[in-house]
């Protein structure tokens, strides 16, 4: 079983002075919008209802993070997913949106039990201008980052591979980069995306 799996719901926190110190290693999501980020996030661990969506900007502005219980020390945690505020919602008031950036922003270059970044890209829409700003944040971190192409099952194979290559291109900048096409409602890409994220919370595990 996945070490995914045992996912369970840690905090919420508006800020990061809310969060926990840091500590055990982090794996955060962070994407647009309606980009399906708490869908892969349901899918990857198994759970229908961890992560929740919502057609409102209201739940997205909080960071919320799931521990991942270490078998081996019940009060302790291997590392924890780290689901972050969707970007570029367009029904909220420009102040809203700056709010959000900054906690973006502030989490990716300060917190420094950081260990990757999973970025959800709509596959069909490819790498907007927003994405791209984000991008100028990771770039300066180091952090690996896996980006998952969702609702890849609405593309061809053939289109899919033209998408992963030109994410690549586009987001070069960043260095580490893993593109994977990628569906919850298919299945698609849920073992690659899983072996990295694994990877990055307790190496040991998968070598």
């Amino acid at each position: 079983m996945s070490i995914l799996h045992r996912a369970t719901f840690a905090i919420s926190a508006a800020r990061l002075d809310q969060l926990p110190p840091p500590g055990a290693p982090e794996v955060c999501f962070v994407g647009r919008s309606n980009v399906g980020k708490s869908s892969a996030i349901n899918v990857l661990t198994n759970q229908r209802r961890l992560a929740f969506s919502s057609k409102t900007p209201g739940r997205t502005r909080l960071i919320n993070m799931f521990s991942l219980p270490d078998p081996l020390d019940q009060e302790g945690s291997l590392g924890y997913l780290v689901d972050l505020p969707g970007y570029g919602y367009a029904a909220v008031d420009r102040k809203t949106r700056e709010e959000w950036a900054d906690v973006l922003g502030d989490y990716l270059s300060q917190r420094t039990s950081l260990a990757g970044i999973v970025l959800l890209i709509d596959i069909r829409r490819g790498v907007t201008e927003l994405d791209l700003r984000l991008a100028n944040w990771i770039a300066p971190t180091g952090k690996g980052v896996l980006v998952l192409l969702t609702k890849a099952d609405k593309l061809p194979f053939g289109q899919r591979k033209n998408a992963v290559f030109a994410v690549r291109k586009q987001l070069a900048e960043i260095g580490d980069l893993i593109a994977v096409p990628f569906s919850a409602t298919a299945r698609l890409g849920i073992e690659e995306a899983t072996l990295h994220i694994e990877n990055w919370i307790s190496p040991q595990r998968v070598l």
